[in-house]
């Protein structure tokens, strides 16, 4: 079972156990869905597959003339445009995905504005669930039986090669192959992208696997299955927001029960941070925050405490908090230099401070060398 196997398995276990009233099934229509599901079937054009693979149609269940809608980025002074694109074709190992629901990543904006340097034109959008629609007729029958058509998902924003250095000693979150090629050029691990415009035949890159469209292609080593007491809208947040703060906590904070815990930033990963932290037991659990409203729901997902760090020193605040001694744990999660400095202040003598915030391109955090050196802070 991969990582994230095991902690979309986890979290079932928890969201059902939490859940009130049990999730309402799956609606059969999209609506409400952030596309609709009705791909556009338009004749066979001579040069529909320029610059792409030619296959036999054997084994695939949809027709190569098909297309979808996606949202393509080109520059940051223009919207994003939906725009029809080939219905991309898996190769050995990968999985069609079509898409249910797909989340929007701070890290999506990052690229949107033009902040993280990408290939473009692109496809953007990571945190998605869907449906297995496809194989390639090649591909390893543990994967099609694993994933088998019809079977429902959810993808992992960091999509491991299995097969490189770091992904055999079980740091997927390392993958040479995924920041190589998929972060440097937009492509998957053959070099080349799977996305490509209707009709002109034009290369679409993709960030991760380009979820912002009706399908997605994706490396089966990015999946898991998605249990059916999951609704699929609640459940894209996993492979990112949740994946990165399961891991963080789990691996790098290393939470233990009693611990005190403050957590910079709550959007998406800082809020499941929180989470995390009151099912491990942690104690005093600090949500920071800009956001009145932010601060407000962190309450809901384990807060005990909240700061305003517009209103209030979140640093003195915390230290208030705690009796003056600091955290046992502080975590950043928005990717900003003053608030790196916050973590590495906020902590007690002896504790650590977790970074996860994904930061614009070139950003520097700056760090009180000697608390760092002296006081045996742990980054």
């Amino acid at each position: 079972m991969s990582r994230l196997a095991k902690k979309v398995a986890l979290l079932s276990r928890s969201y059902s156990a939490a859940a009130a009233p049990p999730p309402p099934p799956r609606p059969s229509s999209s609506s409400g869905r952030w596309l609709s599901h009705h791909p556009v079937v338009e004749p066979a054009r001579p040069d529909a597959e320029i610059g792409r693979r030619r296959y036999s149609s054997a084994g695939y269940h949809v027709s190569p003339s098909s297309s979808m809608k996606g949202a393509v980025f080109r520059d940051p002074a223009r919207p994003l445009s939906l725009e029809l694109l080939q219905i991309p074709r898996p190769e050995p190992g990968e999985v069609l995905i079509r898409t249910k629901a797909c989340g929007v990543c701070h890290s999506d904006l990052h690229v949107l504005k033009g902040e993280l340097p990408f290939a473009s034109p692109c496809v953007v959008g990571h945190e998605i669930t869907g449906e297995v629609v496809d194989h390639h007729p090649l591909s390893d029958p543990k994967i099609v039986r694993r994933f088998p058509v019809g079977s429902t998902v959810v993808g992992a924003f960091i999509m491991p090669c299995g097969s490189c250095f770091h992904c055999s000693k079980g740091h997927d979150d390392l993958c040479e192959d995924f920041f190589a090629y998929n972060r440097a050029q937009g492509t998957l691990y053959d070099g080349k992208t799977r996305l490509f415009l209707h009709g002109s035949g034009e290369p679409v890159y993709m960030y991760s696997m380009g979820g912002m469209a009706e399908y997605c292609v994706v490396p089966a080593n990015a999946l898991a299955v998605l249990p059916g007491s999951l609704p699929y809208s609640e459940s894209a947040i996993l492979g990112c927001a949740v994946f990165t703060a399961y891991g963080a906590m789990t691996h790098a904070a290393e939470v233990r029960a009693g611990d005190s815990i403050a957590v910079i930033g709550v959007g998406g990963v800082g809020s499941s941070c929180l989470q995390i932290a009151k099912a491990f037991g942690a104690s005093d659990i600090i949500a920071v925050d800009v956001s009145d409203e932010k601060l407000e729901k962190a309450k809901n997902f384990g807060a005990t405490h909240t700061v305003n760090a517009i209103k209030e020193d979140a640093i003195e605040k915390i230290k208030t908090i705690t009796g003056g001694v600091g955290v046992d744990i502080a975590v950043e999660a928005l990717g900003k230099p003053q608030t790196f400095l916050q973590c590495v202040q906020s902590v007690k003598d002896g504790g650590k401070a977790v970074m996860i915030g994904l930061a614009k391109s070139g950003a520097v955090g700056e760090v009180d060398i000697n608390r760092l050196v002296r006081r045996k802070v742990n980054i």
